[in-house]
């Protein structure tokens, strides 16, 4: 897709590199960060190189980007070899929306459902987060209270603090699979027969701070310091341990919007959540067998390698990546997003992604949610849009969930993978 771009000030890739570097606080200062239109961008080689800088890169056109990055990113952008606009967001950052759920609303709708139908729905505290904020975990199963010998599956929300959406997306996955219960046969049966985790707010610190000001903040990561540096947080979705911090799809500088920490698990969020999902393997063998990474925006489904632009590469065969793809077409098919492996964006590493297929050999997508550009709000969509576009991954998701038994089974090598 094109971007319609709404731009201030032409940065020049050899001017621009001096002028904007001249903006940046210091060293020791919060940076800040601001909206970039990058041009003269074809190909996922180009999007990583941008990616590398440190910037974040929000949303891909056909010859242009939007990123999210400091003057210093976007100077180092320029010189790269692109034109650099500063961006005004045709839907401004204005005072945080009250329809979309703080994280106290949220322990509360936790609760609700767990007191509407305490049988099939349990919330436990798996970790706090670093500001000392509870992690919770939602099961939903026939037998809540037994680990049962049943396919369970994983769904994440919330790495990053500024997408609000997914935390929606939680609160709808919540009541649909509690509310449905006894009523809708197919939901009844997806219950009884799989255990259902959802952690609904992994970056509470960063989303509360991201909706407490009089504008949104545009923030993304945690809000954990960094030894030696003034910029708080670190990139959850680049702290992952696998390929961590390999490739050029992360950045190594605290000021860094995708700063991946000094260490893999560096991040408390990251470890919490990566302990429990270690801790669901049971025997030798992890039960979770299906995960799906919440994230806005773009309408898209993605799924793994992102370090590498190679379908088929060292811990992914040929066979466990047609059963992703194959898997990633048909939920895109109900939803109307796009399916593509992560690469084809451009190269992360030390993602969730790469790490549950990597490390836990969980078959695993990320739905990045509504919009599918800035145009139609980006990160802060109107709250008005939550229902429909929450409603709008139903099916998707209950397709994931019927095939979480063996998900091999899209691609009919069942009988190689599930005995």
């Amino acid at each position: 897709m094109a971007i319609n771009p709404l731009s201030r000030t032409l940065v020049p890739a050899a001017v621009g590199a001096l002028l904007l570097g001249t903006l940046a606080t210091g060293a020791e200062a919060e940076p800040a960060y601001d909206l970039y239109e990058v041009h003269g961008v074809r190909t996922a080689q180009e999007r990583t190189a941008i990616a590398a800088t440190g910037a974040a890169i929000d949303q891909v056109g056909d010859d242009s980007v939007l990123v999210t990055a400091t003057p210093d990113d976007a100077a180092e952008i320029g010189r790269l070899g692109h034109g650099v606009e500063e961006f005004d967001p045709p839907v401004p950052f204005n005072s945080p929306d009250p329809g979309y759920t703080t994280y106290a609303e949220l322990l509360g709708v936790v609760d609700q459902v767990v007191a509407d139908h305490p049988g099939i729905a349990e919330r436990s505290v798996i970790g706090r987060s670093h500001e000392g904020r509870d992690l919770v975990a939602v099961k939903i199963s026939d037998d809540v209270d037994t680990d049962e010998d049943q396919p369970e599956v994983l769904f994440v929300h919330a790495q990053h603090a500024r997408e609000h959406l997914t935390v929606e997306m939680a609160v709808h996955l919540m009541r649909m699979l509690t509310d449905g219960y006894g009523s809708d046969p197919r939901i009844t049966d997806l219950v009884d027969s799989r255990e259902i985790w959802i952690l609904p707010n992994v970056n509470p610190d960063g989303s509360e701070y991201d909706m407490s000001g009089t504008r949104w903040r545009n923030w993304r990561k945690n809000r954990q310091p960094n030894q030696g540096s003034s910029a708080l947080g670190t990139d959850l979705n680049r702290n992952w341990d696998y390929m961590w911090g390999c490739c050029g799809g992360s950045s190594g500088d605290p000021r860094s919007i995708t700063y991946r920490g000094p260490y893999p698990e560096s991040a408390t969020e990251v470890r919490v959540i990566a302990d429990f999902v270690r801790g669901r393997v049971v025997g030798g063998e992890q039960q979770i067998t299906a995960a799906v990474d919440f994230h806005t925006y773009s309408e898209l489904i993605l799924w793994p390698f992102g370090h590498t632009y190679s379908d088929v590469a060292e811990g992914m065969t040929r066979e466990e990546y047609e059963t992703h793809a194959a898997l990633g077409e048909y939920m895109a098919d109900a939803n109307g997003y796009t399916p593509q492996q992560s690469s084809d964006l451009y190269v992360t590493d030390g993602s969730i992604n790469d790490w549950l297929w990597g490390d836990q050999r969980i078959v695993n997508f990320t739905y990045e949610m509504y919009p599918s550009s800035a145009w139609e709000g980006g990160f802060y969509p109107p709250s008005s849009v939550v229902e429909r576009e929450t409603a709008r991954n139903e099916e998707a998701v209950l397709r994931l969930l019927d095939y979480a038994d063996c998900p091999y089974r899209i691609i009919g090598a069942e009988a190689a993978h599930c005995g």
